[in-house]
């Protein structure tokens, strides 16, 4: 199949691009990178900065549409698969409608049916907008709010949710708030993850079990290496805020017995190297799932502390394997996971372990890639 990738969300895009490759497929990612994080695409539409950034941005996209057409499938990684207003992303839609044989779309990350469900019906004990039946007023929150509902956003996201061929969900949270829209083309597929295996030597954790006295201590062993990634402008939103807050006081609850890495705002390649050779990675405060950075760093034998909710192992069909260090959406929680770690680090090679073995199973990029091209072709 001929197979175009449209706009970019956590490297999505560019990973399933690979494995669609290896598998035989010609595909194209047309995306921006997905911002600073500068993810590999094809062809790149970021928009550059100052008054005329969108107005450049509209120019290169028109030029470029002649050499969007005629692929079997046309992939768009959200209703914004552009750094465009809504407004100006309905002709483009219809012409590669038009102009190409069948098109999908990404339930993933933020759009109008995230905002809306969680907001008003609440499928979800907590999530980005919702703490039970009580709605967050973070202004990260409410900006999200004011953006996509009742406007051109909204419209742009419901018009092409209700046109397109299919849709692909790629975590349960999402896929709950599409299902009672569109049930009839609504697809789950896990997120790819291309990443080598490490050795059962990187399985091992670098601190050792301390005797009873020194944990109470938080004297021995060598320090527990917490990394945390921080989104620009997002840490509240994301929870990575309270996250950073519970570590901190953690790391000074037990001196010398935890190490805190931080990476904010920075591309996907140096993030990486930050993150490597780390024990846990803290994310997303509000998830039920693991996103696609806290599972590249499973693959690596990282544990997740964050999303790893009962609902997350049903819908992959998982029954054995429990690899992550699920957190209530508290300050509280997230510190007592914390402390567990710091005081029995003996836990950690299994769940180093568990974790590899988690992403083999659900993410590999070449099975990933398999479930789409299935779902492309019964298209």
């Amino acid at each position: 199949m001929k197979i175009l990738l449209l706009g970019e969300y956590s490297n999505v895009h560019a990973t399933l691009a690979e494995g669609l490759r290896q598998l035989g497929h010609e595909v194209t990612v047309v995306s921006n990178g997905d911002f600073w994080k500068d993810y590999p695409r094809d062809i790149d539409v970021s928009r550059s900065d100052g008054r005329l950034g969108g107005v450049r941005l509209l120019f290169r996209i028109l030029c470029l549409l002649p050499r969007l057409r005629g692929y079997d499938i046309v992939q768009l990684i959200n209703p914004l698969f552009l750094e465009l207003k809504a407004e100006r992303i309905f002709p483009i839609y219809r012409y590669l409608r038009k102009h190409n044989r069948k098109m999908v779309l990404c339930a993933m990350g933020m759009d109008y049916y995230w905002v809306s469900e969680c907001t008003y019906r609440k499928p979800l004990r907590y999530s980005d907008f919702n703490i039970g039946d009580q709605l967050r007023t973070d202004e990260a929150a409410l900006r999200e709010r004011r953006d996509w509902l009742g406007t051109a956003k909204e419209r742009l996201n419901k018009y092409i949710a209700q046109d397109c061929d299919g849709i692909v969900s790629g975590l349960y949270e999402d896929h709950i708030c599409y299902e009672p829209y569109y049930a009839d083309k609504l697809q789950f597929i896990p997120y790819p993850i291309k990443e080598t295996t490490p050795s059962a030597s990187e399985w091992t954790t670098t601190a050792p079990a301390p005797k009873t006295n020194e944990a109470a201590s938080g004297t021995a062993g060598t320090p527990l290496k917490i990394f945390i990634g921080i989104s620009k402008g997002r840490s509240a939103y994301k929870g990575t805020d309270i996250m950073l807050r519970a570590a901190e006081e953690i790391q000074a609850r037990y001196p010398g017995r935890m190490e805190l890495r931080k990476a904010e705002g920075i591309p996907f390649a140096q993030y990486q190297q930050m993150m490597n050779g780390s024990d846990a990675i803290l994310d997303q405060l509000y998830s039920y799932t693991p996103s696609m950075n806290p599972l590249l760093a499973m693959s690596k034998g990282i544990v997740c502390i964050g999303g790893g909710e009962p609902e997350n192992y049903e819908i992959l069909g998982e029954t054995e394997l429990r690899p992550i260090i699920n957190v209530e959406p508290n300050y509280e929680s997230v510190c007592e996971q914390l402390e567990r770690l710091v005081l029995h680090p003996e836990l950690i090679p299994e769940l180093k372990r568990q974790s590899v073995e988690y992403v083999r199973r659900h993410h590999d990029y070449l099975k990933v890639a398999r479930q789409y091209a299935d779902f492309f072709e019964q298209l």
